[in-house]
């Protein structure tokens, strides 16, 4: 059985497969994210993604040509631009963007390649891989952090804990 969400994704049994330990030790390790993609927009997947990680603790760095601000925070044109050491590239692109994202990933410095959720380059990967990085593919920062630090249940999902106690909501009545 495949770990983890998108267990139906070539990445778990292929050569750039990870472990839910792999992935717990990225997160525990790093904490400065470039996410790539980054979004202005409250219902993209990325604007979602940094809030959760920011609340968790994470230095979280839009880069976004797009953008001139996320989140309260100065967008970058791209990695290169981005001040200071970057641990995690954090791409929310299409798989056609990942190599050159790689490349200046190499370039300014990065620890890890996280790729997101359908966002998969084995060429990409193997480049990164060759320069030093980790690499995650085909997964969710957001959901993998939920997953393993106890966060699902503050997004609304089914965390299979089955309880008879009511949570503790305030009042407003």
């Amino acid at each position: 059985m495949a770990d983890g969400v998108s267990a139906n994704s070539p990445v778990n049994s292929g050569r750039f497969a990870t472990t839910a330990a792999d992935r717990i030790r990225i997160l525990e390790r790093y904490k400065r994210i470039a996410m790539v993609g980054l979004s202005s927009n409250p219902f993209r997947p990325s604007h979602f993604a940094a809030i959760y990680m920011r609340s968790e603790g994470y230095d979280v760095t839009p880069v976004n040509p797009r953008e001139k601000e996320v989140l309260g925070l100065r967008s970058y044109a791209s990695l290169r631009d981005v001040p200071g050491p970057i641990e995690i590239v954090d791409i929310f692109r299409e798989p056609a963007a990942v190599p050159a994202i790689v490349e200046d990933a190499i370039a300014a410095g990065a620890k890890v390649i996280w790729m997101q959720l359908g966002v998969v380059h084995e060429e990409a990967a193997e480049r990164a891989r060759q320069a030093g990085l980790e690499v995650v593919m085909d997964r969710c920062v957001k959901i993998e952090h939920a997953r393993f630090f106890g966060g699902l249940s503050t997004i609304g999902l089914n965390t299979g804990v089955i309880s008879s106690q009511r949570r503790n909501h305030s009042s407003t009545k």
